[in-house]
């Protein structure tokens, strides 16, 4: 196996982690008929990189950033049982160094993250039929919590 290197985004990887947004939209659209037609963005990648409420991780391999993660501390609701939790998302790995346990390893990263913050609470939403991503959320210990619904009435 590669020898991995977690560690923290810079604005320096701005231009890889925009890439990798893209990435992840190509791999959603085909899960989210929703979703409007040619460039969108999910995130404010700078401002997340910025934020000391939010923790963006990458991947390197051989000097390579090859994956990516974040987690953000956001505020739970009045009758939650947390205060506060850190939600995920942002998880990406190249075509090429998937299978490698990299997300697990930028997961178990942004868990101590959010550990050393105070926070008890993480949670992330998934496509339900995102097999993959759901089998993989799940052996890291991800359990299916709530799902949404949605129907078009046009």
């Amino acid at each position: 196996m590669n020898n991995i290197t977690i560690r923290p985004a810079t604005l320096e990887d701005l231009p890889i982690l925009y890439e990798f947004e893209q990435g992840i939209i190509q791999a959603e659209r085909p899960f989210d008929p929703t979703l409007k037609s040619g460039h969108i963005n999910y995130y404010d990648l700078k401002a997340l990189t910025e934020s000391d409420q939010a923790e963006v991780l990458v991947a390197e391999v051989a000097g390579e950033v090859v994956a990516s993660g974040y987690a953000h501390i956001k505020d739970g609701k009045d009758f939650q049982s947390h205060k506060k939790f850190a939600y995920l998302g942002f998880m990406f790995v190249k075509p090429d160094h998937r299978g490698q346990g990299i997300i697990t390893q930028i997961l178990d990263e942004l868990k101590s993250w959010s550990q050393s913050r105070g926070i008890n609470e993480i949670r992330l939403e998934v496509y339900d039929d995102n097999e993959p991503a759901v089998r993989a959320y799940e052996k890291a210990g991800f359990k299916k919590h709530l799902v949404e619904m949605r129907m078009s009435i046009n």
